[in-house]
């Protein structure tokens, strides 16, 4: 069967040189949003984790609900990281909209809040850290392990926790202003 005039002509033989794939700069920022916002979520139970350990540890001993040589009475530094929960629940608050400002204020809130605190205690229990591996006196234990053994490595982790929430919280802030960007070019 023959073609009508004007119809569009076919392709007649290619070798395929013709055809260039579109190639890609990186993760668009929506992709970049996305894996952003789930890192995110999973360091913020993590957070609140943490969290939930330390105010476990206040209440106990403040309620007197076990002997203090079960667990030992908080640290200093552990009363200002109760607040680390505001910089968590104001990065929860900032995820459904795209709320930039909430995000912004959790990143700031998140180093006065849960990254001092963890590094006054590092200070604060240093004496008694250095009493314990020079001369195997601990006084204050948590489950009969040495309380500041089990701070430290509670904070080992909380900091790395925080440090990793504040990069990928900046990754999904620039994400966000650059899809806010992009939105204002068209």
């Amino acid at each position: 069967m023959t073609s009508r005039a004007g119809a569009r002509p076919t392709a007649t033989k290619t070798e395929g040189n013709d055809y260039k794939p579109k190639e890609r700069g990186g993760p668009s920022p929506y992709q970049m949003s996305m894996s952003c916002r789930s890192e995110i979520k999973k360091l913020t139970l993590v957070q609140v984790l943490i969290w939930l350990l330390v105010a476990a540890q206040v209440t106990v001993t403040h309620l007197e609900l076990v002997s203090h040589d079960l667990v030992a009475a908080p640290y200093q530094w552990q009363y200002p990281y109760l607040l680390s929960i505001v910089p968590s629940l104001l990065g929860a608050m900032a995820m459904p909209r795209h709320n930039i400002s909430y995000l912004v204020i959790s990143m700031i809130s998140a180093g006065l809040f849960s990254v001092a605190p963890l590094l006054f205690g590092a200070m604060e229990m240093f004496p008694v850290a250095q009493q314990l591996y020079r001369h195997g006196k601990a006084y204050r234990f948590i489950f009969g392990y040495s309380a500041v053994s089990v701070m430290y490595l509670l904070m080992l982790v909380a900091l790395q926790v925080h440090a990793w929430h504040l990069y990928y919280s900046k990754r999904l802030l620039d994400a966000w202003f650059d899809s806010t960007q992009d939105k204002k070019k068209k």
